[in-house]
This record gives structure tokens, sequence and C-alpha cells, in this order.
């Protein structure tokens, strides 16, 4: 077999591989979509959360501080059972992979379009919050950005 046809087997299971892989990904964001906050239907979720519906103050002031207090069993139950959330790790948000990343994300995205809140200024927050690198605050923002 000469160079260029090496050249090309090589690259045609490059790509296949990484079809593969990026498919895999995929299927992974769809399976979390599916089941994205299922247990805020359930005890105890469902009878805390259902106490502040309506309430939509601004992400990070003191009256969503003070709201989420409120929450008590059912946000521990949410954090323990929901892994896009930092709190349901030890390390926070070092203890997380790609696909709780994107899925924290996206639930930032829609939180913020469905409380009101300017999603800079939330990803800002968050960031402080959790305490993400700068490298990750602005992969987070590119991110948004392409949405």
């Amino acid at each position: 077999m000469n160079k260029k046809e090496q050249f090309l087997i090589d690259t045609l299971k490059h790509q296949k591989r990484v079809h593969e892989l990026l498919i895999r990904f995929a299927q992974e964001l769809l399976s979390r979509a599916l089941k994205h906050d299922e247990s805020k239907l359930s005890s105890p979720e469902k009878e805390c959360f259902e106490k502040i519906t309506g309430q939509r103050p601004s992400y990070g002031t003191d009256e969503y501080i003070e709201m989420k207090k409120t929450l008590g069993e059912g946000l521990i139950h949410h954090y323990k059972n929901n892994d896009h959330h930092p709190e349901h790790f030890k390390e926070g948000i070092e203890g997380m992979n790609l696909f709780q990343l994107v899925e924290m994300l996206l639930d930032w995205v829609a939180a913020s379009e469905r409380g009101g809140t300017d999603l800079e200024e939330a990803i800002k927050i968050g960031v402080e919050r959790f305490k993400i690198s700068p490298q990750l605050a602005e992969i987070l923002q590119n991110t948004v950005k392409s949405l």
C-alpha cells in the first residue's frame, strides 16, 4: 500500500470514529433533554416548588436567595438528584463533566428567559457564585452567543 492509500484509509477511519463519538455525545444530550428536572414533578420537590410558582425574583438578588431558602428539603432533594447543578458535587463545578456543564448552561438560559433576568448578568453571577474560571466563563459566554 502506498502513502496516498494509507492516508485515505487512516483519514476515513478517523472520520468514522469522530462521527461515532459525536453521535454518542448527541445521544447523551438527547437523553438529558428528555429527563431534565423530572424530579420536580414528584415529592418532595413538587410541593416545595408549587409554593413559589409565579415568583420571579431576579437571579442572585436578596429576594431570590430568600425564596430559595423557603424550598428547604425540596431544593436539597433537587440538587441531590440533578447533576446539572454544581451543588450536586462536593467539588462544585470542578466535579462536573461537559454533558453536565452544557445542561447547566442551557438551564441558565431557559431560567433567565422565564424569570426575565438578563442572561449575561445571570452568567456573571453564576461565574462568581460557583467560582468558575475566567477561561470556562468565556467558553460559556461564547456558547450562548452561538445559540
